[in-house]
């Protein structure tokens, strides 16, 4: 007597080209994201051993060393840079700022840029500077 046995179809997906797709999508955007400059003010900043390297797409505020001020790439004055915050932050439920400074600039800027941003109704505002990593 013979049984007649089931056949079990065996079938599978191949996800080798998948797999190859999505490890050149990695590598492209691993390699893209190192080439992504920052604004075209030249300014060097502080080095401090415990800066953190995260990059964050927030609003900038860059003071060069001869005083110059730039609020998202635009120069604009101390006196006009609450009004630009002011106008940048409308709406959003999230204000931050970030503050570039040259290591020459003067500590007196820095502070009334600051005390301007707190009175634009900024809370949240963070001092940037180089990890000094980078250079060694």
């Amino acid at each position: 007597m013979e049984f007649e046995r089931r056949r079990y179809n065996h079938s599978y997906m191949n996800i080798a080209p998948l797999v190859d797709v999505v490890f050149l999508l990695l590598l492209f955007f691993m390699l893209t994201s190192r080439l992504i400059e920052e604004p075209a003010v030249k300014i060097r900043l502080p080095e401090s051993k415990t800066a953190a390297t995260g990059q964050q797409a927030v609003n900038t505020v860059i003071i060069t060393k001869e005083g110059r001020i730039f609020f998202m790439d635009r120069e604009v004055g101390l006196k006009g840079l609450r009004v630009a915050v002011r106008e940048a932050l409308t709406g959003k439920e999230k204000n931050s700022l970030r503050i570039k400074a040259d290591r020459d600039a003067g500590v007196g800027l820095l502070v009334s840029v600051m005390d301007e941003a707190r009175l634009a109704g900024v809370r949240n505002f963070s001092v940037v500077t180089d990890s000094g990593l980078q250079r060694r």
